[in-house]
């Protein structure tokens, strides 16, 4: 019985350990990229910060056309080389152009900015294509 209790044990948890949402289950898109880099009024502010990092993960959950994305901070460590002037960044890739623009127009989108403008100083946008 211990035997058998210990096996669906470890069978529940390699299933809980792989399981992953769908919105983990996308993979990178190659074809468009949109990074966005944020500055925030009050970069220390924690309660600024929780406010925005769970209003950017409802807008991400939520988009019908955000393939994968990233949220990153910049790392404390920094070369001569790297700017790590921002707040937050983030990476989302689309399968197109035309996706992308889709993004923008989308209700989460525009809930997420309503939501979070009031919180940053100044945004920049960086929009890449895949070299085919």
């Amino acid at each position: 019985m211990r035997t058998l209790t210990l096996a669906i044990l470890f069978l529940t948890l390699a299933i809980t350990a792989n399981g992953q949402t769908k919105n983990d289950m996308r993979e990178f898109d190659p074809n468009f990229a949109h990074t966005v880099f944020f500055w925030f009024k009050n970069p220390d502010n924690k309660a600024d910060r929780a406010a925005f990092e769970k209003s950017l993960q409802k807008f991400l959950d939520n988009s019908e056309y955000a393939k994968t994305s990233f949220i990153g901070m910049p790392p404390k460590a920094s070369r001569d080389v790297v700017d790590g002037s921002f707040t937050y960044s983030l990476i989302v890739t689309f399968e197109s152009a035309e996706a992308q623009q889709n993004y923008q127009d989308e209700a989460p989108h525009k809930v997420f900015i309503e939501e979070s403008s009031a919180l940053w100083d100044k945004v920049i946008v960086y929009d890449s294509k895949g070299v085919q």
